[in-house]
């Protein structure tokens, strides 16, 4: 008893396993869906434009609410949110196994994106909340595993799936994996953490944001239409007019305190935003290379895709171990030269390009990622006071979020140039190449500056 009141003790074990959980779910959704789209484009009859829409659809939503959702849960309860998060994705997961149409396709999936922001945007700062800075490399390590075992299992399992039961299955498995986080999260999951509670919320500044965010990266996904840079210049503006007006509310969504005095926090955050734009729509391209171009189904194309996945699962618990000893930029650094390797090799893609060649490139490329984000996610995470843990998980969330849809932003405008909207042939397999051969390009250099963004962060000890 605390001044009266009851205080329950958190179970670690509960706490790991809910936020574990969770944290496979959504990858593994999403790797499996890269698989099902040559299929879902056939039978709704979508672009290849449209059809890039399906997983941008829900990066953009969760881009938009992820860090007004952090200062939410920061001031009302992380559990709160994290359970209707979870609650929210399961819905949308089986409304997305009725849709009929696109335009329902895309719908359902926006509503899966408010979920998965509301899921993304407190399981770490529930993890850090709980576990001491000592153990907490250690479990943001197992947090980020199972991250990857979902990246893992999803293109394999999906590709099944696809193969043999449709593109439907793929977001109906999601249904007992929802139900089982939701009963571990309300029968197992104890106490609660507002560490900001009696704070008011800025709705102001938190719809600014949200446009801000939405006009850029939307406006990114229709270049290079005119629109699409008076949409982007647009959310630049408001973007200004947001910090301006963050920095005279007395509780602002986003402290720029957090930006102005704090090196480790600012260039950990911008290593992982440039990670993220340099990897996310790897799998996206190569699933599109194997299928079309190399002719594999989405079984075998998944076994292909799996390589990556796999090693980050496997070094991402013993990346977080070490960086509750050793220095994380040193790791993180590593982890960004390694990934730069992986997609230099991907540069050399052709029609003849041997499958071990891919996949000697994904095993590169996986072992960079797992070396680089438990630690990053580590620094970031020690760089803050506990008042900050909810929007700070909230801001390396929209750091990921906002790196994927840039990386499928990058595809889309290079699809644009090189084959215009579309159904994907025979006759486009050449400019489908091409696209594929100039993004990796692109994301090399991007992982190259990024490694200079992850030295450049400082000593977190």
């Amino acid at each position: 008893m605390i001044n009266g009141q009851k205080i329950e003790i958190p179970s670690k074990a509960a706490t790991l396993l809910a936020t574990t959980l969770a944290a496979f779910l959504t990858p593994f959704t999403e790797s499996s869906i890269n698989i099902a789209l040559p299929q879902i484009g056939k039978e709704l009859m979508m672009d290849d434009i449209l059809l890039s829409w399906v997983p941008t659809a829900y990066i953009l939503t969760a881009v938009m609410l992820l860090v007004p959702i952090g200062r939410f849960a920061d001031i009302y309860g992380k559990k709160m949110i994290f359970r209707s998060g979870i609650i929210t994705y399961t819905l949308a997961s089986i409304l997305l196994t009725i849709a009929s149409s696109s335009s329902m396709l895309i719908v359902f999936r926006v509503l899966q994106g408010i979920g998965g922001a509301m899921t993304f945007s407190t399981s770490v700062a529930i993890l850090t909340s709980v576990f001491p800075p000592n153990e907490r490399g250690k479990v943001l390590g197992i947090n980020v595993a199972a991250v990857y075992i979902g990246l893992s299992i999803g293109p394999v399992l999906g590709g099944i799936l696809t193969e043999y039961f449709g593109w439907r299955s793929v977001f109906l498995i999601n249904v007992p994996l929802g139900l089982t986080v939701i009963s571990v999260a309300f029968w197992k999951l104890k106490g609660e953490w507002a560490e900001a509670k009696g704070e008011k919320f800025d709705f102001t500044g938190s719809i600014a944001y949200s446009l801000a965010l939405m006009a850029v990266v939307y406006g990114f996904t229709l270049l290079p239409e005119r629109i699409g840079g008076w949409l982007i210049l647009a959310g630049i503006s408001v973007l200004v007019a947001f910090i301006w007006w963050e920095t005279r509310v007395a509780s602002p969504i986003l402290h720029t305190s957090l930006f102005r005095h704090n090196t480790v926090f600012v260039f950990s955050n911008l290593a992982a935003l440039i990670n993220y734009s340099a990897t996310f729509a790897v799998s996206f391209l190569l699933s599109l290379y194997l299928q079309f171009i190399k002719g594999l189904g989405p079984q075998n194309a998944g076994l292909v895709l799996i390589a990556a996945p796999a090693i980050q699962a496997i070094l991402s618990p013993l990346a977080g171990r070490l960086s509750d000893r050793i220095e994380p930029r040193m790791l993180a650094s590593l982890g960004m030269g390694l990934t730069a390797i992986g997609l230099l090799m991907l540069t050399f893609l052709d029609s003849r390009t041997s499958l071990w060649f891919i996949i000697t490139s994904l095993i590169i490329l996986g072992g960079g990622f797992g070396l680089f984000s438990s630690p990053n996610t580590n620094a970031i995470m020690s760089s803050v006071k506990m008042k900050f843990y909810g929007v700070t998980s909230a801001t390396l969330a929209t750091m990921r979020q906002v790196g994927m849809a840039l990386s499928m932003g990058t595809a889309m405008l290079l699809f644009s140039l090189f084959i215009g909207r579309v159904q994907i042939t025979p006759e486009y397999y050449r400019p489908l190449l091409t696209s594929v051969h100039t993004a990796f390009i692109i994301f090399t250099v991007l992982c190259v500056g990024g490694i200079f963004a992850s030295l450049a962060r400082g000593k977190v000890r």
